[in-house]
This record gives C-alpha cells, sequence and structure tokens, in this order.
C-alpha cells in the first residue's frame, strides 16, 4: 500500500506530542458515503488516532460529504463553520472536508476562497492519500487539495474502522453510467468499475470470520456489477457466490435499477437462502412523460412487471422505492400516475424527496421548475398514501414468524429494542428478552410503522 510510509510519518509526528489524539469522522448520505467514511476511519487508527464520535475537542476532524440534495450541502456549511472557533483557538487541530460535495469544481472553490480555516480538501477519488494529505499539511503548515480523477475508495486493502459490530458494508463497484438527468453521481463518482470478485468473496469471508451477522453489498447500480471485468460474472451470480460462503449470517444489497433487474436476479434471490426477502428498487416517478425527461430508460408499465415477477417468484418479498416530487415540467397529471403506481405496487416504504437542482446536471437548466409550494404539496399527498399502504403491509405480516437480526441497544418505547427481519420490516420485542444476533420472532401485533414481536427461540 503506497500510503503506508506516509502513515508511520504521521504516526511517528503525533506520538512525540502528548495524547490522546483523537480524530471524529461526520458521514452524509448514502451507505456507500458511509462505507467510505469507515475507510477513513480506519485510515485515521493507523496514523494513531483513537475514533471518537464528537468533534468537541479532536484533533481531526472530517466532514465525509453527500453531494446529492442541497440541503445537505448547507447543512455541511453551516457545521464546518461551528469548528471555526475551535481551530482559532487550537491551530494545530486539522480540519478536513471529502467526498462527493467537494469533487464538484464550484463547491471546492468555496472551500479554498471562503473557508481558509479548512485545512484539507479531497474529492472522492482522494480517499487513499489521506495520510499524505495530513502529512504534507502537518509539515508544510500548508492547505491541500486534492480533486484530480483517480482509483477512488474502491483501491484495495484499506484499513477499515467498522463503526456497528453486527453489520458490515461491503461495496462490489463503484461509479454509475446511467446519467439520470437529474443526478450528479456519476460527475463526482466516475463511471461504473467493478470489483474482481475474488477480492469481494476474500472480503466477504473475513468479515463472517469476525463475527458480522449481515452484509450489505454496494454499489450505486449493482444490477450492472462484472461488466467490464475480464472475468465473465453477473451479479446474480456473485450473489450465489456470497451465499455459499459458510457462516451464520444474512445478506443485503443495494442498489438495484429497475433497467437492468432481470429474472435471473429475482431467482437468485429466491434460492439463495441467505439473501433477504426484501427488494429497494427505484422507480423515482409514476409518470413515463417524467421517467423519459429523467432518462431512467424504462416505463412504468415495465416497472410494475417486475414488481409482479418479484412478487411471483420471491414468496413474502417487500419492496421499497424512491420518489422524486416535482420534477420539472411535472403535470398533476404527471404526479396522479405517481399516485397511482404507488397504489399498485404496494411499496412496504419508500424514500421520497422534493427534487433538489444540482449544478453540472440536465434537469438544473430543464424549463418548468414546479414552485415550491406545489411540491410540497405534492409531497404530503404521496406521503399520506404511502404511511396509509405501509401500516396495511405491516398489518398483513401480524401472525407470523421471521427472522429479526437485534444488532443495537436501540429504544422504541420503554422496555423495548429494535431490529429489522429478513423482509426488513421493524420489528420491536421487549429488552429483557433479547439477545444480540438473530432471533425468531412471532408478529403478534402492528403498531403502524412497525410491528410488535415475541422471541420464541434466540440462535445461538
Amino acid at each position: 500500500m503506497p500510503e503506508i510510509n506516509y502513515i508511520e510519518k504521521v504516526k511517528g509526528i503525533i506520538s512525540k506530542k502528548e495524547g490522546p489524539h483523537t480524530a471524529y469522522v461526520h458521514t452524509y448520505g448514502c451507505q456507500q458515503n458511509f462505507s467510505d467514511g469507515e475507510k477513513l476511519e480506519g485510515l485515521l487508527e493507523q496514523m494513531g488516532y483513537k475514533i471518537t464520535n464528537s468533534a468537541d475537542g479532536a484533533e481531526f476532524v472530517i466532514f465525509n460529504t453527500c453531494a446529492i440534495r442541497e440541503n445537505a450541502e448547507k447543512r455541511v456549511f453551516g457545521n464546518v463553520g461551528i469548528l471555526k472557533k475551535a481551530h482559532e483557538e487550537n491551530p494545530d487541530m486539522i480540519i478536513a472536508v471529502c467526498g462527493c460535495m467537494v469533487q464538484q469544481e464550484h463547491i471546492a472553490k468555496k472551500f479554498r476562497q471562503s473557508y481558509p480555516f479548512v485545512d484539507i480538501v479531497f474529492g472522492t477519488h482522494a480517499a487513499p492519500r489521506l495520510p499524505e494529505l495530513a502529512y504534507k499539511h502537518i509539515t508544510a503548515k500548508k492547505r491541500q487539495f486534492d480533486i484530480g480523477e483517480g482509483e477512488g475508495c474502491m483501491a484495495e486493502y484499506l484499513p477499515i474502522h467498522r463503526d456497528n459490530d453486527m453489520k458490515a458494508n461491503l461495496p462490489i463497484m463503484h461509479g454509475c453510467d446511467n446519467f439520470c438527468t437529474y443526478c450528479v453521481v456519476p460527475l463526482v463518482r466516475g463511471r461504473e468499475k467493478s470489483r474482481e470478485p475474488e477480492n469481494i468473496l476474500a472480503e466477504a469471508r473475513e468479515i463472517v470470520a469476525a463475527g458480522y451477522k449481515e452484509i450489505t453489498l454496494l454499489g450505486q447500480n449493482v444490477n450492472s456489477y462484472g461488466k467490464g471485468l475480464v472475468k465473465g460474472i453477473t451479479f446474480a451470480e456473485l450473489l450465489r457466490e456470497v451465499n455459499a460462503i459458510p457462516g451464520d449470517f444474512r445478506i443485503k444489497f443495494m442498489t438495484s435499477h429497475p433497467k437492468d433487474c432481470t429474472r435471473e436476479l429475482l431467482e437468485a434471490i429466491r434460492d439463495c437462502e441467505k439473501v433477504c426477502n426484501y427488494i429497494h428498487l427505484p422507480v423515482q416517478s409514476g409518470s413515463n412523460d417524467v421517467l423519459r425527461r429523467m432518462n431512467r430508460r424504462y416505463t412504468a408499465e415495465h416497472y410494475m412487471e417486475l414488481v409482479d415477477m418479484a412478487r411471483e417468484i420471491i414468496p413474502d418479498v417487500t419492496i421499497t422505492s424512491d420518489l422524486i416530487v416535482g420534477f420539472p415540467g411535472e403535470t398533476e397529471e404527471d404526479f396522479e400516475a405517481t399516485m397511482e403506481l404507488s397504489r399498485k405496487a404496494r411499496w412496504s416504504m419508500t424514500y421520497s424527496f422534493i427534487y433538489s437542482k444540482r449544478e453540472g446536471t440536465k434537469a438544473a437548466v430543464m424549463e418548468d421548475q414546479i414552485p415550491h409550494d406545489v411540491s410540497s404539496n405534492r409531497f404530503q399527498r404521496l406521503l399520506d398514501l404511502q404511511t396509509e399502504i405501509s401500516h396495511e403491509i405491516n398489518a398483513s405480516f401480524v401472525g407470523k414468524t421471521t427472522t429479526v437480526l437485534f444488532d443495537d441497544e436501540v429504544d422504541v418505547g420503554e422496555g423495548y429494542i429494535s431490529g429489522r427481519s429478513y423482509e426488513n420490516l421493524v420489528v420491536r420485542a421487549p429488552r429483557s428478552d433479547v439477545k444480540k444476533g438473530f432471533a425468531k420472532v412471532y408478529l403478534k401485533e402492528s403498531l403502524g410503522w412497525a410491528l410488535d414481536g415475541e422471541i420464541i427461540k434466540t440462535e445461538e
């Protein structure tokens, strides 16, 4: 690993100073971002820093950013600004901003010109060079900027500090080739590149050997995994190979693009006993006209065919989706088509958002941008409908038994903790009955947003 010398150099410098030496990574956005954040924490640990859960008093603070929505960017600027005083009081404190947001030239320029107390700025492709950037800043007392192209966080053999001792993220690819007109991901993460299956399987075996109970395979579009590799392999085939690894664990994945969702994949989910009966299949809109302008490359009719096929092939499958409200040019008729698709598809849950204009995308310069009050009204109507559907789906599971992974001490009402089932349902059970790990649970009552469960067998 080319950064090893810089890791040792930084470690040598900070070891001469009175400790403890602490670092904090604040990650925004998707699970891919959180996976990147775990690698940043791993590098920081190797450099001699102890990872903390707060920026207060930390010597090294990294903001690992997201560029998908404007609100996320505003939060980053606000949270970075809060640390200005702390940096003035402790000039040796290092503040870094990285990730998707700063991969955009206009954002990097803003940090360069308006945030002089930010010491290091690096893009999505420069994470492996964090030790080098840190060393150069510490020794030269100069700001460091690196937003050029490169291999990115998919570089192999980076150390990882996993924040959860039961669940592990496992990236299988990075980048995106789809170029949806509203999305900056291809602009900030680059084109699709798949990891070699041997490296993925080796990491999966390490995760299982370490005692993790859930592996989430990550990619912007996992369904296109394998394209460009010398060894021909599909995502469905990769799923089967991960499933064949001995051990007591389960498998999730995200995200699936409908245009690449196949019968082969659905049959693999059915056949692989460790793969959860859950698919996240973002549709974004129920209007074919809007889908065309989004460059999604499928129709609402084709999407429903996929939903129907999934439910035919996989018993008790639950499907979730993403929806964008207020895309440029969206008419009331277009929105009603989304509402109608929601009624037909009956997702167990949706991640719905009001359209956010992103600089550099084709949608940002489209005519007929929707007024915020119109988008907000539509968003609330869609949310109300989905809440009703989600409650009905949860109720349909009452009386069934499922397997739930309880992974942390999350309170969901006095005396209860929650976990996720193989169908991705939120299930709560009495704290006194729950051990960390898998448990067989009888679903006795719907709470609307979750299910009340009774432990019937805990698997050791």
